[in-house]
């Protein structure tokens, strides 16, 4: 199993956007051949922080879900909202 986390940061006038996205888009998401579990955070220091956190079945899925169209759809629209790059994380357990 692969955990991917993604760190956010939004600029202040963007974050209602992106959170109505993820609502509308989190089912589509977690449909995805693979995807095991989907929740989003926010950083409790920082307002303009969001972490999503998704467990996928393993790394062949989860970049087969990166190269499909619905991620070609959102992450455009999630990237025009950032203030910085987003950061993002692949992990297994040993």
């Amino acid at each position: 199993m692969i955990l991917r986390i993604v760190k956010m940061k939004f600029k202040p006038q963007y974050i209602n956007n992106f959170l109505k996205l993820f609502k509308k888009e989190k089912k589509n998401i977690y449909n995805q051949e693979g995807c095991l579990k989907l929740n989003l955070y926010k950083d409790i220091n920082c307002e303009k922080t969001y972490f999503t956190y998704s467990i996928w079945e393993n790394e062949i899925l989860l970049n087969r879900y990166r190269n499909s169209k619905l991620f070609q759809d959102i992450w455009p629209k999630t990237k025009k909202c950032f203030a910085e790059k987003a950061k993002a994380w692949s992990l297994s357990r040993k």
